[in-house]
């Protein structure tokens, strides 16, 4: 049953952007017409098409409710409020070496090393509600704890959550896409089962317009994600930019209203051996007019399970177009289950460094795989 629902402050957005930015135009996945095979199999198309042109698409019609999603905000608003002191006492153990549940402070690199300018990036992450990890939150996430284990899986009824109204679906147009049996990747994404996905509240602090450009306008540096699916959640402060497949151009992602952004990652990638394209992003500072505000973000991180080895799918369509090896495979190192490239990208992800550390940026985090700088300083 649906819990009662506490009071929570209200959660007001900024207007938009009024500036006329280099908008990227991405491609829209409607599931209000997922429900006829026809409907399925135009989508399974137009996702295909958006998975390697661009990485990022957008969502619609995927029947969650903007009031719970604005409900969610509200609350990582609440807790970005706490003072300092309380939220450190959710660093996880084990921050260095990989471990990402709990709270992440900012601070941990320097952006410019001519002023040692550290970033301003906080991440609070709640993870399965599935009995493999301990919850252990403040007092301000506790009291909605149910609420918030609610939108993440599938525990109303009728059901209506992230899983089963947007992850489950892109697995299956996924894998009809790929000629695979429909539920080929659902079995590798099921909620019961251990894997790293996590809600995810981040905020952004602002620079002031000198410190900006300091660090070149560039908050976090081009990057790729590590799991299946990252899902963005709608909000009007205008920083995202993905960089084209096709072109390597940098394009701005555009706030749309009842919308999810969506991109894949480099998990989907592995799988297919790079036919599924994980996108390159980075996160910009606004634009002028939005410069002056704090820019809070509500995400979900989809991840196969832990013991999901990421080798090449057995797809007829990957066999015809030539995509048979990933490049574990084809350097004949191990190719790792998805527990081990979680931690082995989450533990280089939070070595304290600076930005301007190529040696760091382009690291080897495991045998035959050696990170990128995907941006110029």
């Amino acid at each position: 049953m649906p819990v009662a629902v506490p009071e929570l402050g209200s959660f007001n957005f900024v207007p938009e952007t009024k500036e006329n930015l280099d908008w990227a135009d991405l491609i829209t996945v409607d599931l209000s017409l997922y429900n006829t095979p026809e409907g399925k199999q135009e989508l399974a198309r137009t996702l295909i098409k958006a998975v390697r042109e661009d990485g990022f698409f957008y969502v619609k019609n995927f029947n969650v409710s903007q009031e719970r999603v604005n409900r969610q905000f509200s609350l990582g608003k609440q807790f970005y409020e706490l003072p300092v002191e309380e939220k450190l006492k959710y660093v996880p153990e084990g921050l260095d070496n990989g471990k990402f549940n709990g709270y992440v402070p900012a601070g941990r690199y320097v952006v410019d090393e001519a002023t040692g300018l550290r970033d301003r990036v906080e991440i609070y992450n709640i993870p399965k509600f599935n009995g493999d990890f301990p919850h252990n939150h403040p007092d301000t996430i506790q009291s909605h704890i149910t609420e918030i284990e609610e939108f993440a899986k599938a525990c109303l009824i009728p059901p209506v959550s992230l899983h089963s109204e947007v992850l489950d679906p892109l697995h299956v147009l996924l894998a009809i896409a790929l000629e695979l049996p429909e539920d080929f990747f659902l079995r590798t994404h099921t909620y019961d089962v251990k894997s790293e996905d996590h809600l995810r509240y981040m905020k952004y602090s602002k620079y002031t317009p000198e410190e900006n450009l300091k660090i070149g306008r560039t908050w976090v540096p081009g990057h790729t994600d590590l799991g299946s699916w990252t899902l963005l959640f709608r909000q009007p402060v205008a920083a995202l930019q993905i960089q084209n497949h096709k072109t390597g151009e940098w394009k701005w992602v555009k706030p749309q209203d009842a919308t999810l952004t969506v991109n894949a990652c480099d998990a989907l990638s592995l799988l297919t051996a790079d036919y599924v394209k994980s996108t390159i992003h980075r996160v910009s500072s606004p634009p002028k007019d939005q410069e002056h505000v704090d820019r809070l973000g509500l995400l979900y991180f989809s991840r196969p399970h832990n013991n999901v080895r990421l080798a090449t799918v057995d797809s007829p369509v990957l066999k015809r177009e030539g995509y048979t090896q990933n490049k574990f495979e084809a350097s004949g190192n191990p190719v790792p289950t998805m527990e081990e490239w979680t931690f082995a990208k989450q533990k280089w992800q939070r070595t304290k460094s600076s930005r301007q550390d190529v040696k760091h940026r382009t690291a080897e985090i495991l045998p035959g795989w050696n990170e990128k700088k995907y941006d110029e300083y």
